[in-house]
């Protein structure tokens, strides 16, 4: 019997080298493949070395796009789905509710496909009203078009279940740590093991980056305050909180692969400031690695972290402050507090898991048979 083969398409592609959604196929892929499936994995060619034909089993397609805040994704999903379309995929999971709009390229082939919505993206503050009324077009042709909807936290399947009445899977993102010694990236960067504060994100308004630099003058100490990211349509926005900030505060820009393993394998905590989204991966990632999380305190964050962090208002930047002041004063409860993290994820956020709740959605799909989630996104008995 031949392998079921599946495409995964609306990322920037693998390897990671951007965010939550390149993040999720990296780590599907492989393990899909090992699961027995043929994976494609649709990449842009402004992101992906070109060389780049296969990656850890899967076949990796590389088409363009146009160049763009509001181009750049539409654009190449619209390409991919094009090129999908005549290859005959079993299935497809397509990430981006923005990517809602192309999926009949795709049932036009007779392709059954799931999509993830991720989180709500028209309440993102990088969006101007034109990008607003997108996604909220978007997230209802996101309940009518696709045949499975995947929502990534049980708030999210709650809003799309009560807003709209449509049913969807939960799968959440996972991680599987790798923790590495502190020999390469710290030294270059001038840093200590567990003397240093760590945030991990896209610098956009709606993740406030600017508010944990001006939290960060309030705290006192003299541990680094290492900020991770970059994004591709926003320097202005960097340049405003970059710019004469806080001498302790580091901007070494995105980091990935062994350097970000490494930085969070030795944080003293972890700051995740996001106020859109479900389940973060940079939060679980962080989980995972055992670091002490101080967290905004939203309704996805107590979801993911529960009592295994510490919770701030980020519109309170002398909250957040303090708590940096406890975890540098109290390292030991710091600790403490990242053990039960890590324990935390290890439970419920594990990638095999990820991959088999997948791999479940893929054949049911590619069988022509409804995957209905039941309570908090159990498939039914009607899945394998």
């Amino acid at each position: 019997m031949r392998p079921l083969s599946i495409a995964l398409l609306g990322s920037r592609g693998v390897p990671s080298r951007y965010g939550g959604y390149e993040t999720l196929m990296e780590e599907l892929a492989p393990r899909l493949v090992a699961r027995g499936f043929a994976v494609t994995v649709y990449g842009r060619t402004h992101t992906v070395r070109r060389r780049v034909r296969r990656y850890r089993g899967a076949r990796v397609v590389l088409l363009p796009a146009l160049r763009g805040k509001h181009l750049e994704t539409p654009s190449h999903t619209f390409f991919s789905l094009l090129h999908a379309g005549g290859e005959r995929f079993d299935a497809a999971l397509v990430v981006n509710s923005a990517n809602a709009l192309f999926l009949p390229l795709l049932r036009a082939a007779g392709i059954p496909t799931a999509l993830n919505v991720d989180g709500i993206e028209k309440r993102r503050a990088k969006w101007g009203v034109f990008g607003r009324a997108v996604y909220a077009l978007s997230e209802r042709l996101a309940c009518q078009l696709p045949d499975a909807l995947v929502t990534d936290a049980e708030i999210i399947r709650r809003h799309y279940l009560e807003r709209y009445g449509a049913p969807s899977v939960v799968i959440a993102y996972g991680v599987a740590p790798r923790p590495l010694p502190p020999t390469r990236l710290l030294p270059r960067l001038g840093l200590a093991s567990r003397r240093y504060f760590l945030y991990v994100s896209r610098f956009e308004p709606e993740n406030n980056p600017h508010r944990v630099a001006a939290a960060y003058r309030q705290a006192g100490g003299d541990l680094p305050m290492v900020m991770v990211g970059g994004a591709p349509y926003a320097q202005a926005f960097i340049r405003s909180f970059t710019e004469g900030a806080d001498r302790r505060i580091l901007f070494p820009g995105p980091i990935y692969g062994a350097g970000y393993r490494e930085l969070l394998s030795h944080a003293l905590a972890y700051v995740q400031a996001t106020e859109v989204g479900g389940t973060h991966p940079a939060l679980v990632e962080a989980m995972g690695y055992g670091n002490c999380v101080l967290a905004n305190d939203t309704p996805e964050h107590r979801e993911v972290a529960g009592d295994a962090a510490r919770y701030f208002r980020v519109d309170d930047p002398a909250a957040l402050a303090a708590l940096c002041d406890w975890a540098r004063r109290a390292p030991q409860e710091a600790s403490a507090l990242g053990e039960r993290a890590a324990a935390r994820a290890h439970a419920r956020y594990g990638w095999d898991e990820v991959a088999d709740r997948y791999a479940a959605l893929f054949a049911a799909l590619a069988r022509g048979r409804c995957y209905n989630p039941g309570v908090g996104g159990r498939a039914d008995a009607d899945a394998p």
